[in-house]
């Protein structure tokens, strides 16, 4: 059963990975770059501060780094001890592949989809209570991981269970940050405990 799901997993990437054009190239080859994302993360930042307070920000801020911590810690763990190779690594299926990009690191289970999708989803909890199309913000994460398979460096089971471990990590760190929202009283912008 195991091997027929890779044998899945394999032929999908190769699918997807060949939509690519040339003229997408470049265009994915760049917002495959989180630093290249920067104008949204400012726009994140804005409507944050908009809202809550400065040491809502700041305890936000804590928990995220403490979030990316865990993850990117966990997910090396994961890749190291599963040791798949990237796509782009394996010598069964490179020959099918449109290849743009190389990197060494194993593959299972992708990094960037664990982190944009726990990340996002802890900002969106903060900011469903104040932004009605709040939900839109997860179009990053689902780009951002597309990269990913459009670049053949992950098979889209890398990029699921990324997200899965990201959403559930995103949940966790979610309440830690509610948590000593409470301990400490601390309200937004209107003085009002918004995460009761």
């Amino acid at each position: 059963m195991l091997e027929n799901l890779i044998e899945k997993d394999q032929q999908l990437l190769i699918y997807l990975n060949n939509l690519g054009t040339n003229f997408l190239d470049p265009i994915f080859m760049y917002i495959t770059h989180q630093i290249n994302w920067w104008p949204f993360f400012i726009i994140l930042i804005f409507l944050l501060l908009k809202k809550i307070s400065l040491k809502q920000f700041g305890l936000l801020v804590l928990v995220l780094t403490v979030f990316f911590v865990f993850t990117d810690q966990t997910t090396n763990l994961v890749k190291y001890s599963v040791a798949r190779l990237r796509p782009v690594n394996d010598p069964l299926i490179e020959p099918f592949l449109r290849i743009l990009r190389k990197a060494n690191s194993p593959s299972f289970f992708s990094g960037h989809a664990s982190n944009s999708s726990g990340s996002i989803l802890i900002i969106f909890l903060i900011m469903k209570r104040y932004y009605k199309y709040a939900w839109l913000i997860f179009f990053f994460p689902l780009i951002f991981a597309y990269t990913r398979i459009y670049l053949a460096l992950h098979y889209p089971l890398d990029i699921l269970c990324g997200y899965i471990f990201g959403i559930a990590s995103g949940f966790l760190f979610y309440y830690i940050f509610k948590y000593f929202n409470n301990k400490y009283k601390l309200t937004d912008k209107q003085q009002q405990n918004a995460f009761e």
